[in-house]
Protein backbone atom coordinates (compact mmCIF):
# COMPACT_ATOMS: atom_id res chain seq x y z
CA UNK A 1 0.00 0.00 0.00
CA UNK A 2 3.04 2.23 0.78
CA UNK A 3 3.66 2.00 -3.36
CA UNK A 4 0.46 2.63 -4.19
CA UNK A 5 0.08 6.16 -1.86
CA UNK A 6 3.45 7.66 -3.13
CA UNK A 7 1.93 7.45 -7.08
CA UNK A 8 -1.20 8.86 -5.49
CA UNK A 9 0.63 11.60 -3.81
CA UNK A 10 2.77 12.49 -6.74
CA UNK A 11 -0.28 12.54 -9.04
CA UNK A 12 -1.79 14.73 -6.77
CA UNK A 13 0.24 17.09 -6.41
CA UNK A 14 0.53 17.25 -10.29
CA UNK A 15 -3.22 17.34 -10.82
CA UNK A 16 -4.12 19.16 -7.69
CA UNK A 17 -6.35 16.59 -6.43
CA UNK A 18 -8.57 15.94 -9.09
CA UNK A 19 -11.58 13.57 -8.42
CA UNK A 20 -11.82 11.54 -11.81
CA UNK A 21 -15.11 10.20 -13.09
CA UNK A 22 -13.60 8.16 -16.09
CA UNK A 23 -10.38 6.10 -17.02
CA UNK A 24 -9.58 5.47 -21.06
CA UNK A 25 -6.79 3.18 -22.31
CA UNK A 26 -5.60 3.46 -25.61
CA UNK A 27 -4.55 0.82 -27.53
CA UNK A 28 -2.17 0.41 -30.83
CA UNK A 29 -2.50 3.33 -33.31
CA UNK A 30 -5.26 5.17 -31.22
CA UNK A 31 -3.49 7.66 -29.59
CA UNK A 32 -4.89 10.12 -31.90
CA UNK A 33 -7.67 10.47 -29.67
CA UNK A 34 -6.14 12.59 -27.98
CA UNK A 35 -5.42 15.10 -30.55
CA UNK A 36 -7.85 17.52 -30.13
CA UNK A 37 -8.37 17.11 -26.04
CA UNK A 38 -5.94 19.66 -23.49
CA UNK A 39 -4.84 18.92 -19.99
CA UNK A 40 -2.15 17.97 -17.72
CA UNK A 41 0.54 15.58 -19.27
CA UNK A 42 2.50 13.09 -17.12
CA UNK A 43 5.16 10.81 -18.25
CA UNK A 44 4.70 7.00 -16.95
CA UNK A 45 8.39 7.43 -16.34
CA UNK A 46 7.89 10.54 -14.49
CA UNK A 47 5.05 8.75 -11.93
CA UNK A 48 6.93 6.63 -8.55
CA UNK A 49 6.32 2.82 -9.08
CA UNK A 50 4.33 3.52 -12.33
CA UNK A 51 5.85 1.26 -15.14
CA UNK A 52 6.79 2.58 -18.48
CA UNK A 53 5.66 1.32 -22.22
CA UNK A 54 8.49 0.45 -25.10
CA UNK A 55 6.04 -0.11 -27.52
CA UNK A 56 5.79 1.58 -30.91
CA UNK A 57 2.26 3.16 -31.54
CA UNK A 58 2.18 4.11 -27.23
CA UNK A 59 3.05 6.96 -26.26
CA UNK A 60 3.43 6.51 -22.75
CA UNK A 61 1.83 9.05 -20.67
CA UNK A 62 -1.25 10.26 -18.85
CA UNK A 63 -3.47 12.92 -19.64
CA UNK A 64 -5.76 14.41 -17.28
CA UNK A 65 -9.23 16.28 -19.16
CA UNK A 66 -12.35 16.99 -19.01
CA UNK A 67 -14.66 15.24 -21.72
CA UNK A 68 -18.33 15.95 -22.45
CA UNK A 69 -18.51 17.64 -18.64
CA UNK A 70 -16.66 14.45 -16.97
CA UNK A 71 -13.49 14.13 -15.50
CA UNK A 72 -10.93 11.60 -17.66
CA UNK A 73 -7.58 10.44 -17.32
CA UNK A 74 -6.41 8.93 -20.46
CA UNK A 75 -3.73 6.20 -20.61
CA UNK A 76 -1.83 6.80 -23.86
CA UNK A 77 -0.32 2.68 -24.15
CA UNK A 78 -0.45 0.03 -21.94
CA UNK A 79 2.28 -2.08 -19.81
CA UNK A 80 2.09 -5.55 -21.53
CA UNK A 81 2.90 -8.62 -20.30
CA UNK A 82 5.22 -9.77 -23.19
CA UNK A 83 7.31 -6.38 -22.27
CA UNK A 84 8.38 -8.46 -19.42
CA UNK A 85 6.14 -6.62 -16.89
CA UNK A 86 4.42 -9.03 -13.98
CA UNK A 87 0.53 -8.90 -14.34
CA UNK A 88 0.86 -7.12 -11.33
CA UNK A 89 2.69 -4.24 -12.55
CA UNK A 90 0.42 -4.54 -16.25
CA UNK A 91 -2.44 -3.70 -13.76
CA UNK A 92 -1.04 -1.15 -11.38
CA UNK A 93 -2.68 1.52 -12.94
CA UNK A 94 -6.06 0.30 -12.72
CA UNK A 95 -5.54 0.11 -9.22
CA UNK A 96 -4.56 3.66 -9.23
CA UNK A 97 -7.64 4.94 -11.18
CA UNK A 98 -9.82 3.44 -8.58
CA UNK A 99 -7.90 5.34 -5.76
CA UNK A 100 -8.60 8.35 -7.97
CA UNK A 101 -12.10 8.09 -7.76
CA UNK A 102 -12.77 6.31 -11.76
CA UNK A 103 -16.12 4.66 -11.92
CA UNK A 104 -16.26 3.62 -14.96
CA UNK A 105 -13.63 2.00 -17.50
CA UNK A 106 -13.06 2.00 -21.11
CA UNK A 107 -10.52 -0.72 -22.67
CA UNK A 108 -9.58 -0.43 -26.22
CA UNK A 109 -7.32 -2.80 -28.50
CA UNK A 110 -6.24 -3.74 -31.73
CA UNK A 111 -7.36 -6.93 -32.50
CA UNK A 112 -6.96 -9.71 -35.19
CA UNK A 113 -10.11 -10.95 -36.69
CA UNK A 114 -10.68 -15.00 -36.14
CA UNK A 115 -13.34 -15.25 -39.49
CA UNK A 116 -14.21 -12.88 -42.28
CA UNK A 117 -17.67 -11.86 -40.38
CA UNK A 118 -15.40 -9.28 -39.25
CA UNK A 119 -13.51 -6.90 -41.69
CA UNK A 120 -10.70 -4.51 -40.96
CA UNK A 121 -11.31 -1.43 -39.99
CA UNK A 122 -14.25 -2.96 -37.76
CA UNK A 123 -14.80 -2.39 -34.61
CA UNK A 124 -16.38 -4.74 -31.62
CA UNK A 125 -17.84 -4.01 -28.79
CA UNK A 126 -15.97 -6.80 -26.55
CA UNK A 127 -19.13 -8.71 -24.60
CA UNK A 128 -16.82 -11.49 -22.93
CA UNK A 129 -13.39 -12.56 -23.23
CA UNK A 130 -11.15 -16.26 -22.78
CA UNK A 131 -7.91 -15.47 -20.54
CA UNK A 132 -5.57 -18.20 -22.67
CA UNK A 133 -2.69 -16.04 -20.83
CA UNK A 134 -1.94 -18.82 -18.77
CA UNK A 135 -2.31 -17.05 -15.46
CA UNK A 136 -4.10 -13.88 -13.82
CA UNK A 137 -3.01 -10.27 -12.36
CA UNK A 138 -5.26 -11.51 -8.91
CA UNK A 139 -2.42 -14.66 -8.18
CA UNK A 140 -0.75 -13.51 -5.03
CA UNK A 141 -1.80 -12.43 -1.24
CA UNK A 142 -5.31 -10.71 -1.11
CA UNK A 143 -5.67 -7.61 -0.22
CA UNK A 144 -9.31 -7.59 1.59
CA UNK A 145 -9.60 -3.80 1.05
CA UNK A 146 -9.51 -3.74 -2.38
CA UNK A 147 -11.69 -6.67 -3.67
CA UNK A 148 -12.50 -9.77 -2.49
CA UNK A 149 -10.40 -13.47 -2.83
CA UNK A 150 -13.07 -15.26 -5.57
CA UNK A 151 -14.67 -12.04 -7.70
CA UNK A 152 -17.51 -13.22 -10.16
CA UNK A 153 -16.63 -12.47 -13.50
CA UNK A 154 -20.68 -12.82 -14.95
CA UNK A 155 -20.35 -9.20 -15.43
CA UNK A 156 -17.10 -8.00 -16.30
CA UNK A 157 -18.83 -6.18 -19.19
CA UNK A 158 -21.10 -4.00 -18.14
CA UNK A 159 -24.08 -5.37 -20.05
CA UNK A 160 -25.70 -1.49 -19.09
CA UNK A 161 -22.95 0.22 -20.41
CA UNK A 162 -22.57 -2.50 -23.54
CA UNK A 163 -26.41 -1.25 -24.32
CA UNK A 164 -25.18 2.14 -24.04
CA UNK A 165 -22.24 1.34 -27.03
CA UNK A 166 -25.02 -0.08 -29.22
CA UNK A 167 -26.85 3.01 -28.83
CA UNK A 168 -24.87 5.07 -29.08
CA UNK A 169 -23.30 3.65 -32.31
CA UNK A 170 -27.03 3.92 -33.80
CA UNK A 171 -27.04 7.56 -33.46
CA UNK A 172 -24.01 7.87 -34.78
CA UNK A 173 -24.28 5.14 -37.92
CA UNK A 174 -21.63 3.38 -36.49
CA UNK A 175 -21.63 -0.54 -37.33
CA UNK A 176 -20.74 -1.75 -33.94
CA UNK A 177 -20.07 -5.52 -33.97
CA UNK A 178 -20.14 -7.54 -30.81
CA UNK A 179 -17.77 -10.72 -29.83
CA UNK A 180 -15.49 -12.36 -27.54
CA UNK A 181 -11.87 -11.06 -27.42
CA UNK A 182 -9.43 -13.89 -26.50
CA UNK A 183 -5.92 -13.04 -25.13
CA UNK A 184 -2.52 -14.81 -25.41
CA UNK A 185 0.81 -13.75 -24.32
CA UNK A 186 2.71 -12.61 -27.50
CA UNK A 187 4.76 -10.81 -28.44
CA UNK A 188 4.38 -13.82 -31.99
CA UNK A 189 1.57 -13.82 -33.86
CA UNK A 190 -0.50 -16.67 -33.39
CA UNK A 191 0.24 -19.74 -35.93
CA UNK A 192 -2.62 -20.93 -38.21
CA UNK A 193 -3.07 -23.98 -36.26
CA UNK A 194 -3.34 -21.94 -33.27
CA UNK A 195 -6.24 -19.53 -34.70
CA UNK A 196 -8.09 -22.35 -35.98
CA UNK A 197 -8.30 -23.70 -32.41
CA UNK A 198 -9.56 -20.24 -30.66
CA UNK A 199 -12.49 -20.20 -33.22
CA UNK A 200 -13.58 -23.00 -32.24
CA UNK A 201 -12.99 -22.51 -28.46
CA UNK A 202 -15.33 -19.21 -29.56
CA UNK A 203 -13.00 -16.37 -29.92
CA UNK A 204 -14.09 -13.65 -32.53
CA UNK A 205 -10.82 -11.57 -32.09
CA UNK A 206 -7.23 -12.06 -30.63
CA UNK A 207 -5.47 -9.84 -28.93
CA UNK A 208 -2.25 -9.37 -26.18
CA UNK A 209 -3.72 -7.39 -23.89
CA UNK A 210 -7.18 -5.63 -22.37
CA UNK A 211 -7.67 -9.34 -20.55
CA UNK A 212 -5.48 -8.92 -17.15
CA UNK A 213 -6.84 -4.91 -16.87
CA UNK A 214 -10.85 -5.87 -17.17
CA UNK A 215 -10.38 -8.50 -14.77
CA UNK A 216 -8.89 -6.18 -12.25
CA UNK A 217 -11.21 -4.18 -12.74
CA UNK A 218 -14.14 -5.86 -12.41
CA UNK A 219 -12.55 -7.15 -9.35
CA UNK A 220 -12.55 -3.50 -8.14
CA UNK A 221 -15.75 -3.58 -9.06
CA UNK A 222 -15.53 -0.76 -11.59
CA UNK A 223 -18.08 -0.48 -14.69
CA UNK A 224 -16.09 -1.69 -17.52
CA UNK A 225 -16.68 -1.57 -21.42
CA UNK A 226 -14.36 -2.71 -24.18
CA UNK A 227 -13.68 -1.87 -27.60
CA UNK A 228 -11.00 -3.88 -30.40
CA UNK A 229 -10.60 -2.09 -33.25
CA UNK A 230 -9.87 -5.05 -36.42
CA UNK A 231 -7.04 -4.40 -37.76
CA UNK A 232 -5.79 -7.68 -39.57
CA UNK A 233 -7.27 -10.96 -40.01
CA UNK A 234 -5.29 -13.67 -38.07
CA UNK A 235 -2.54 -16.52 -39.88
CA UNK A 236 -4.84 -18.62 -41.53
CA UNK A 237 -7.87 -16.73 -42.11
CA UNK A 238 -5.88 -13.95 -44.38
CA UNK A 239 -2.43 -15.66 -46.14
CA UNK A 240 -0.78 -11.82 -45.91
CA UNK A 241 2.06 -11.53 -43.62
CA UNK A 242 1.30 -9.94 -40.35
CA UNK A 243 3.07 -6.29 -39.49
CA UNK A 244 2.58 -4.34 -35.96
CA UNK A 245 2.84 -1.22 -38.40
CA UNK A 246 -0.40 -2.38 -40.09
CA UNK A 247 -1.94 -2.78 -36.55
CA UNK A 248 -0.71 1.22 -35.94
CA UNK A 249 -1.96 2.47 -39.44
CA UNK A 250 -5.18 0.59 -39.48
CA UNK A 251 -5.40 1.68 -35.34
CA UNK A 252 -5.18 5.12 -36.83
CA UNK A 253 -8.11 5.11 -39.62
CA UNK A 254 -9.99 3.70 -36.99
CA UNK A 255 -9.65 5.94 -34.30
CA UNK A 256 -11.92 8.86 -36.01
CA UNK A 257 -14.97 6.70 -35.55
CA UNK A 258 -14.05 5.12 -32.48
CA UNK A 259 -13.05 8.55 -30.47
CA UNK A 260 -16.83 9.72 -31.60
CA UNK A 261 -18.39 6.72 -30.01
CA UNK A 262 -17.07 7.14 -26.57
CA UNK A 263 -17.13 10.54 -26.36
CA UNK A 264 -21.01 10.35 -26.88
CA UNK A 265 -21.06 7.52 -24.72
CA UNK A 266 -19.23 9.60 -22.00
CA UNK A 267 -21.80 12.61 -22.34
CA UNK A 268 -24.75 10.17 -21.54
CA UNK A 269 -22.80 8.57 -18.59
Amino acid sequence: MEKIKETLDYINLKTNNLNLDVAIILGSGLGCFCDDLEGIRIKYSDIPHFGSSDVKGHKGELLFCEIEGKTCVIMQGRFHFYEGNSLQTATYPIKIFKKLGVKTLFITNAAGATHKELNIGDIMLITDHINFMGTNPLIGKNDDTLGERFPDMSNCYTKELQKLALDCAGELNIDLKEGIYLATTGPSYETKAEVKAFRLLGADVVGMSSVPEAIVSNYLKMNTVGFSTITNHATGVSDKTLSHQEVIDTGKTTSKKLSKLIKMMISKI
